[in-house]
C-alpha cells in the first residue's frame, strides 16, 4: 500500500512529497481549488495547515489520497 511518509510545502500551493516508496514528487495542487473542499484553502494561510495521516487532509474536511498525488506529482531528486 503506497503511503506518504513525508510532506513539505514549497510554495505557491505546490509540495514535495515523500513515498514509501522512496520517490519524491512534486505536486501543485492550484488545479484543486477550483472545487468546493478546496476553495477555502485559496488563503495560503489555511492552506498551509495540512496534517499527514493515511491521507493528506486540512481542517475543514479536504483530503487527497496518496495515490492521487504520487500519480499527479513529477519526481524530482
Amino acid at each position: 500500500m503506497l503511503t506518504i511518509k513525508d510532506v513539505e510545502y514549497i510554495g505557491d500551493y505546490t509540495l514535495v512529497c515523500e513515498f514509501s516508496d522512496g520517490i519524491r514528487k512534486k505536486i501543485d495542487l492550484t488545479p484543486l481549488l477550483k472545487y468546493p473542499a478546496f476553495e477555502e484553502l485559496k488563503d495560503k494561510k489555511q492552506f498551509v495547515q495540512f496534517g499527514l495521516d493515511q491521507t493528506l487532509f486540512w481542517a475543514n474536511g479536504a483530503d487527497i489520497a496518496p495515490e492521487y498525488l504520487y500519480a499527479q506529482g513529477v519526481a524530482i531528486q
